[in-house]
């Protein structure tokens, strides 16, 4: 097995105070234009790039590696603050690696200054439609109003209109979960110093029965942290009685606020 690929996990302008754990998985820091970039030598048979590409499809193999690769990370982040690299960044060498490094090097540092005290926390707000439907007539003037039909029209016509409030509500869930997924995102975001939306993730992603209606992530002043969990408490205890639940999740890598631009010749 030939180990002469290099494997990043991570920056950082401040070494960690773990280096004798990290060795013991494998791992070496190494110095470039003053940064310390996290490595590994990675096996061609498992990150060559035609090899990564056919290990990804495995998703035992995916799932262990990822978790790895966030694992680590996350210990270097206890120490310092770190600009991560996806899962699976490889160099040739360790001249491609400088090589890289030395061109980015403002870039990286722009972004230090960025991230520098601030950790990356992910929100997602789901709501099970199916029991705030059944509340729908207190929080829909349009429904309340077409079910005050109903009740007084022949069975016939009733029949006729609780079809046309069948339509009708499940466009109120829809109406509803954008503004009540708009309304905690904007008062999240009175905490947080940058803000991202995520893609909405369907009910096989995620495993569960009721609908993500907001997938978030927050960039937090550490110092900011206990207001933020506050914050979710507040509004975990507002929605006690409704269909919504609240997910806090974090610190994370700072993936969703890193851009790196090379410099400008």
């Amino acid at each position: 097995m030939i180990n002469d690929l290099i494997y990043v996990y991570c920056i950082a302008v401040n070494p960690p105070g773990l280096i004798n754990e990290l060795k013991s998985r494998g791992l070496r820091s190494i110095v470039v234009e003053g940064f310390n970039v996290f490595i590994k030598n990675a096996p061609e048979n498992e990150f060559s790039e035609e090899n990564l590409k056919q290990n990804i499809a495995d998703l035992h193999w995916l799932e262990s590696n990822v978790r790895e690769h966030i694992s680590i990370i996350g210990m270097i982040m206890e120490y310092t603050s770190v600009i991560p690299f996806k899962f699976g960044t490889i160099f040739n060498s360790l001249e491609s690696l400088d090589k890289f490094i030395t061109a980015y090097s403002g870039s990286l540092q722009e972004n230090f200054n960025f991230i520098t005290g601030k950790e990356e926390w992910a929100v997602k707000i789901y709501c099970d439609r199916k029991t705030l439907s059944k509340h729908i007539d207190e929080l829909s003037e349009a429904a309340a109003e077409l079910e005050k039909q109903i009740m007084a029209s022949s069975p016939g016509k009733a029949f006729l209109l609780q079809r046309k409030k069948a339509d009708l509500i499940e466009n109120e869930l829809d109406r509803i979960c954008k503004e009540c997924g708009q309304t905690y995102f904007n008062e999240l975001t009175a905490l947080s110093e940058a803000n991202g939306l995520n893609n909405l993730l369907p009910k096989e992603v995620t495993g569960r029965e009721d609908t993500m209606i907001l997938n978030a992530a927050f960039l937090v002043r550490k110092e900011k942290v206990a207001d933020l969990k506050d914050m979710i408490s507040i509004l975990g205890s507002r929605e006690a009685n409704s269909s919504f639940i609240i997910e806090l999740t974090g610190p994370w890598p700072p993936f969703s606020f890193i851009s790196i631009n090379e410099k400008l010749q």
